[in-house]
Order: structure tokens, then C-alpha cells, then sequence
């Protein structure tokens, strides 16, 4: 399982650092190499040649060495693990990545990094049941950290309680089960790009144009793709949806404000447009709010929205490999659905009837049709949540069709 898995510990400095040194013998039993870097605190229990005699490579724990610097060292550690792992995770380390400091060479790879991360809590109870430790190991779960331990014990200090740093067996076993897990996600690996929700297009302080979009059918891909294993970045405009799990949200207001979003979050491996774009905003946004003041209703200048579909479909340079648009349509459905993706010059439409007799925009369920170059596929009604799932298999399939055709 972990046969030729780089695997990067951070040890920090608690008095269970001692417990790493085993924990680095078991991984290389296994197979993995395992890169270390050593904190200033953590030298004050192990030494860097102790580590470096075990785990068979330079332990790395200056972050102005001349040397790596030269080269972003900090960067280079951080791309080239499997994964990251802290053992010991103390109190201090935990608060740091979650404020995103950055202030030693392993909080800087914390921060630099896109590869998951492992931690393996190490402190007295009382720290350990403190609000703020609990309030940072809640944060950094919901930023996708995975955690072991701790388990009760008895502590250095004497005391007895939850704080002892797993065993590292049972480390090694958290580290093989990611792999497992990894290695049965169908969008593990894959980067996707998604937007949901309205825009809401300035005409001055207090008024704006919009669509009658929920943001739940994107809100519930993004939360799929994410289950699924993929590395998910939510561009949404104004919603009242809490966030899914390990997705990267990114929330704008206006269409130009969600293309800039949606080109700093390339490349992908897959977009998705979901959001209601506002076709239209005002050609020139109001400073102060428009009176009403019996001389009739303003005239209200009206200039074209980006069309983010469009232009992300038909780029030239890093144009996503799957790009799936969305038509939400009154009349004509199928029809109007495949002249769109056409149009659009993306790969699949996924369309749907949101005309009056079909109820309110925004409920829990959905019928769609999936369009593409092989025809039509019209699903039955079914919930948000399964209409995602059966998205997100979908773009499984076709990714792993890809990637089969290119070998």
C-alpha cells in the first residue's frame, strides 16, 4: 500500500517527538520514503542526525537555508509529498495552520501546500480541551485536515487524559487507510472547477438584477465531486447554502467578478457552470440611490454580461478537458439545450425545465437532460443530491475514457 509513497513528517516539538522515530521505521518497512522536517522545537527532543539515520535522507528545518532557498526549497518539499503528516501535532503548530502563518520552514510548507494533510494531536488534556484547540482542530477539519488520536493516557506531566499522541501503529494504519481510500475515489486527483448560485448585477446602493437561482444543484456537485476525491474550487455568487466539505469557495457577486475567479482557478481537469449569470448588468451603476420622484421609472441603460461558458469553452490555452454548461429553459427544452451547447462550444449540457408548471425555482429536486455529442440522456425526477451523484459518475467514466485513450 505503500510502496513507493513519499510520505513528509513534520515533527514539532512535544515531548511525544520520540514516538516519530519509530513511526519513521515502520514507513520505510513499508516502502515509503519519508522526508522530515524537524522544528526548532522538535530538536529539543530528537536530533537531526537520530532522524536522518533513520529515515535514510537530509532533515530539512531551516527555512533561509542559501542552499534549498535558492531553489524554494519550502515549495519543492510541499509538491513532492503523497502526503503530509504531524506527529506530534501540538497545540502550537495546530493554532498556527489555522491562522496561516508561515513563520518556519514547516508552517510554510503547511501553507504551500495542495497535498493532504495528516495530523496527530500531542498536548496536555486541559490544552487539548481548551475552546481554542478545540475551535482550531474544528476549522481545520472543515479545510479537509484529517486527524489520529489523541488517545487517553497518561501524560509527561502526570496528568491522565485525552492528549497522548497515537501510537505509531496506529498512525501507520490512518496513513494506509488515506491510500485505500484515495485509491477508490473516482475523481481522485482531478481538479474541478464550478460555479453556482445568481449573480447580482449593481443599478445602484440597494438594487440590483438577478436570477431566481438557489445555488442548491451546483452546492450539491461541488459537495459530490468533493466526496469523490476531487480537488474542488466552488465559485459562487450570493447564496444562503453553508459551504460543502473540502471544496474551495470562492464567493463573488457579479459575472465579471466570477470570469476573473473562474481564470485564476485554472487549469482544471473539469469545469462546470451551473451558476445563473445575470445576462445583463447596467452600463453604468448609480453612486446614489434612484428616487422615485413621480416622474416615472428610470431609464435604465442595459450592456451584456460576460459569457463565462463561452469563454472558458473556447480557449485556446488551458481550456478544461470536460466542460459542462447548464440551460435552465421555459419552452423547448431539448431544443433550445442543443443549440446552446453548440453555441457555447462546450462539451456536455446538462438542461432542465424551470418553466412555471414545474414549481418554484430552488426546491430539492430536479429533472434534467444530459446533452452531448452522443445524444440524449433524460434522467427522471430525483433529488439534487442523487442528480449530483449520478453527475459526478459520469464525469468519472468519461475522465478514466480519457485517460485510457491516452495510453
Amino acid at each position: 500500500m505503500l510502496d513507493g509513497k513519499r510520505i513528509l513528517l513534520i515533527i514539532s516539538g512535544g515531548i511525544a517527538a520520540y514516538k516519530a522515530l519509530e513511526l519513521i521505521r515502520r514507513l520505510r518497512e513499508r516502502g515509503a520514503s519519508v522526508p522530515v522536517v524537524l522544528t526548532a522545537g522538535g530538536s529539543n527532543f530528537v536530533t537531526s542526525l537520530s532522524v536522518a539515520a533513520l529515515a535514510g535522507e537530509t532533515v530539512h528545518g531551516d527555512l533561509f537555508d542559501l542552499t534549498r532557498e535558492s531553489e524554494m526549497g519550502h515549495i519543492q518539499l510541499s509538491r513532492d509529498a503523497d502526503l503530509i503528516v504531524i506527529a506530534p501535532a501540538t497545540a502550537d503548530i495546530l493554532a498556527r495552520m489555522n491562522c496561516g502563518l508561515a513563520h518556519d520552514l514547516a508552517t510554510t510548507v503547511l501553507l504551500a501546500t495542495d497535498k493532504p494533510v495528516l495530523a496527530a494531536p500531542a498536548m496536555n488534556v486541559r490544552m487539548w480541551q481548551h475552546v481554542a484547540t478545540r475551535r482550531n482542530v474544528a476549522d481545520l477539519r472543515r479545510d479537509g485536515v484529517s486527524f489520529v488520536g489523541p488517545n487517553d493516557g497518561d501524560m509527561a506531566c502526570g496528568e491522565f487524559g485525552p492528549g497522548r499522541m497515537a501510537e505509531p501503529d496506529e498512525i501507520v494504519t490512518a496513513i494506509e487507510n488515506h491510500f485505500q481510500a484515495t485509491h477508490e475515489l473516482p475523481l481522485a486527483g482531478a481538479r474541478m472547477l464550478l460555479t453556482a448560485g445568481p449573480t447580482h448585477e449593481p443599478i445602484d446602493p440597494v438594487r440590483y438584477i438577478a436570477n431566481r437561482s438557489s445555488g442548491k444543484q451546483g452546492y450539491a456537485i461541488a459537495a459530490a465531486a468533493a466526496r469523490a476525491g476531487a480537488d474542488v474550487t466552488l465559485v459562487s455568487g450570493p447564496v444562503t447554502l453553508d459551504p460543502p466539505a473540502g471544496v474551495n469557495l470562492v464567493n463573488v457577486q457579479t459575472a465579471d467578478e466570477m470570469l476573473e475567479a473562474c481564470n485564476r482557478a485554472l487549469p482544471a481537469d473539469v469545469a462546470i457552470f451551473s451558476a445563473a449569470v445575470a445576462d445583463w448588468k447596467t452600463a453604468a451603476q448609480s453612486d446614489n440611490k434612484i428616487k422615485k420622484d413621480g416622474g416615472g421609472p428610470p431609464g435604465l441603460a442595459l450592456t451584456e454580461n460576460p459569457d463565462i461558458l463561452r469563454t472558458i469553452s473556447c480557449l485556446e490555452h488551458g481550456r478544461p478537458g470536460l466542460v459542462v454548461g447548464f440551460a435552465a429553459e421555459t419552452e423547448n427544452v431539448l431544443e433550445n439545450a442543443t443549440a446552446k451547447r453548440l453555441r457555447k462550444g462546450c462539451d456536455w449540457i446538462v438542461a432542465n425545465d424551470v418553466s412555471p408548471h414545474q414549481g418554484v425555482m430552488g426546491g430539492d429536486s430536479n429533472t434534467v437532460h444530459l446533452i452531448s455529442d452522443g445524444g440524449v440522456e433524460s434522467w427522471p425526477t430525483m433529488t439534487k443530491t442523487d442528480v449530483a451523484d449520478r453527475l459526478v459518475a459520469r464525469l468519472a467514466d468519461a475522465l478514466r475514457g480519457v485517460a485510457n485513450a491516452a495510453r
